[in-house]
């Protein structure tokens, strides 16, 4: 039997899954030339989950925050950052079904040191994802 000398950190999977691509593509994931800047409106957050439900729910289809806790810990202390880590849904496409829409999850967050670098530089990942209010996808795409 093989004991763990570290004690699991419980996230949540759209956390959990920002958190492998960055670990796995570090390398290769491009920062892009324009990021939001953080504000003091940035909601404190420890599931990103909160502002998809926010965004899904805004007239305009936007929600920002700050990844807090210890999703938002682990992270910062892997790639030796301490800015906070910002978390930005907007809606790419609304969909029939009422409350759900294809969103687009930026997390991000400067002063990041990846193996081989010179230098601390921002970090992002992106990925899309269809949600709806009940955490469910959406039943068609139209």
């Amino acid at each position: 039997m093989t004991q763990h000398l570290m004690t699991p950190i419980k996230v949540n999977a759209i956390t959990a899954m920002a958190m492998a691509f960055a670990l796995t593509c570090q390398a290769q994931t491009q920062t892009p030339e324009k990021s939001p800047e953080p504000s003091a409106d940035r909601m404190p957050v420890k599931d990103a989950r909160v502002l998809m439900v926010m965004a899904l729910q805004a007239p305009d289809g936007q929600a920002h925050g700050t990844l807090t806790g210890e999703s938002a810990d682990a992270i910062s202390q892997r790639f030796k950052a301490n800015t906070p880590i910002s978390i930005d849904v907007t809606t790419d496409k609304r969909y029939r079904q009422p409350g759900c829409s294809r969103l687009k999850v930026t997390f991000w967050q400067d002063g990041i040191w990846l193996p081989g670098a010179q230098a601390p530089r921002k970090q992002s990942i992106e990925f899309g994802i269809n949600y709806c209010l009940d955490g469910m996808p959406p039943k068609s795409l139209q």
